[in-house]
């Protein structure tokens, strides 16, 4: 009977444990995107191809926070004329400010599901509220590595001008939507 509870007492311990941990950003399946007006006929869309992180997540206490570091010479429209245009003083000025950061500090939950990440962007030097919807959550136990991955479909709007990127403003409209793909891999 000892060693029934005994058992049991571990299993719920390493259940509870299963749930909570620290997760290595996946620079390979991590790419911010974004799409930004141009002159109000069309739409520029990019990404960023360098991103690194951690999330801290405990799914069982439903909390959680991340930091997240985006390369911001990485800015890929798929044309190489704008990636230059876009790393310039008027634009990104990578060169003074060489990362985008941002900060979740509190994780939102509906039942098993994270739903929404509050936290702050950092751009240009200048820090905002944004937060993230989350629109798909999962993870599982990756059979190649035999560790758990999550990952999740994100995504916010804001507007550009709030952090001081004012290039082509009014006849480009400030407002820009991400979507991110993220996947984060347990540390061992």
């Amino acid at each position: 009977m000892k060693l029934k509870f005994i058992t049991a007492a571990l299993l719920a311990v390493a259940a509870v444990g299963a749930h909570a941990g620290t997760y290595n950003i996946d620079p390979t399946h991590t790419y911010p995107s974004f799409e930004a007006d141009h002159k109000g006929i069309s739409f520029w869309r990019g990404k960023f191809d360098k991103t690194s992180g951690v999330i801290q997540m405990d799914r069982a206490a439903k909390t959680g926070s991340m930091e997240i570091t985006i390369d911001a010479a990485s800015i890929n429209f798929g044309l190489d004329k704008m990636n230059s245009h876009a790393k310039g003083a008027d634009m990104f000025n990578v060169e003074k400010f060489p990362t985008v950061t941002y900060k979740g500090t509190k994780f939102k939950f509906e039942g098993e599901q994270l739903v929404e990440v509050e936290g702050q962007l950092t751009m240009l030097g200048v820090t905002k509220p944004v937060n993230l919807k989350v629109n798909k959550f999962k993870c599982i136990i990756d059979q190649r590595m035999k560790r758990e991955v999550c990952g999740a479909d994100a995504s916010a709007e804001f507007k550009r001008t709030d952090f001081g990127l004012n290039y082509a403003t009014p006849a480009f409209a400030p407002e820009v939507k991400l979507a991110i793909q993220v996947e984060a891999i347990a540390a061992q």
